[in-house]
């Protein structure tokens, strides 16, 4: 007697060859009284058959969207009065060796001025170190104030010695920063410069390139031996004066030789001018001998702020009377009140240096100059 047949499958092969299987889903229970949360719903494997191995388990998931979630907790709003109190505290180290707090900072932060931009914090802090090195700056932070949603205006003066140089000229500068806020971090993430000089602030500004060469200095007072000359370019009376701190005083005392050598036109027509050696700082005039030759005179220059522009090569008079009138023309379209008169000064050994080489500056002396 022959078994009784196996029992047949609910759905037959050819039905699961044709196409995908479709199972009816379990019910879903959704409680009105709490929201849904995601659930992954069981899954139901088919019987034992000659399916193929992919077939052999057929798997309905179902992801169901969370209703009602709560949203993201909002982002606390930036506090900029806590960043600008925080300014007048940093800001002031820019130089020294505390420096300023990095982590203030986004690690992209972009920095411009006239001349230099930076686009992370790693440059930008490269560039005040190569600041330090080369210019030795002071950093005095006048005011900082909100002047927008997200960001910080600030009012400084800059006052570096270009230290490379024997003399240590002193370049002055004056301006503005706006500091970007990022409203995502709290962090700032832009500082652009803006100085009150020059009219064209983007970078790459040839007016602020300029600007570096004109620059502001305070001058003590000094004490000058002069006699006559004939013009700004001109060495007549210069070996009058060299003769005094050769020896040709009532004391026969040699006085080390200064530079620079000035020639100075008091007025704007050049009608009178001098030729002058600075004496060192060190004298006095109570303990400087009197010359010997007539014409020849000490004089204490009271000192003061002063405007100069470098130049290079052989003074002759066209040159320096050029290299005047540009920088009167600028000191006045600054709004700077340039005094009348002009001096010509000379850094070169007499004789012995090179046309090329030749280091010049015209100065104009300023009034009513205040750094703020």
């Amino acid at each position: 007697m022959r078994s009784p047949a196996a029992p047949q499958p609910e759905m037959a092969i050819s039905h699961l060859s044709a196409g995908p299987t479709h199972l009816p889903l379990p019910p879903l229970s959704l409680s009105s009284r709490r929201p849904c949360t995601p659930r992954t719903i069981r899954t139901r494997t088919l019987p034992d058959t000659n399916l193929n191995p992919a077939d052999k388990k057929l798997k309905w998931v179902l992801r169901v969207s969370p209703v009602g979630q709560a949203p993201s907790p909002a982002k606390p709003p930036v506090d900029v009065d806590r960043l600008v109190e925080f300014l007048y505290d940093d800001l002031p180290h820019l130089f020294d060796d505390q420096g300023i707090d990095r982590t203030a900072y986004d690690e992209r932060v972009k920095f411009r001025d006239p001349i230099t931009k930076h686009d992370t914090i790693a440059w930008y802090l490269f560039n005040i170190a190569f600041l330090k090195i080369i210019f030795s700056p002071q950093f005095y932070l006048h005011w900082a104030k909100q002047t927008g949603p997200y960001e910080i205006t600030t009012r400084w003066t800059m006052v570096m010695k270009f230290m490379p140089l024997p003399w240590k000229p002193e370049l002055i500068f004056t301006g503005t920063s706006v500091m970007g806020i990022n409203p995502d971090t709290g962090k700032f993430c832009s500082h652009v410069d803006y100085w009150d000089s020059i009219q064209k602030n983007d970078y790459f500004s040839s007016e602020g390139l300029w600007d570096v060469f004109k620059q502001v200095r305070k001058y003590e007072p000094f004490i000058v031996v002069e006699t006559d000359g004939e013009k700004l370019s001109g060495s007549k009376g210069f070996n009058d004066v060299a003769g005094y701190i050769f020896g040709k005083n009532s004391s026969q005392e040699k006085i080390p030789m200064t530079t620079p050598v000035f020639t100075q036109a008091f007025d704007n027509k050049r009608s009178k001018v001098s030729i002058q050696i600075v004496l060192p700082l060190d004298k006095n005039m109570s303990n400087l001998p009197d010359p010997n030759l007539e014409g020849i005179s000490l004089r204490k220059v009271e000192g003061g702020i002063a405007a100069a522009l470098k130049f290079s090569g052989k003074p002759v008079e066209d040159v320096v009377l050029k290299k005047e009138r540009k920088l009167r023309s600028s000191l006045e379209r600054d709004g700077l009140k340039p005094k009348i008169g002009c001096l010509l000064a000379r850094y070169n050994d007499p004789g012995r240096t090179w046309s090329l080489m030749l280091r010049n500056e015209v100065l104009i002396w300023l009034e009513d100059f205040k750094l703020d």
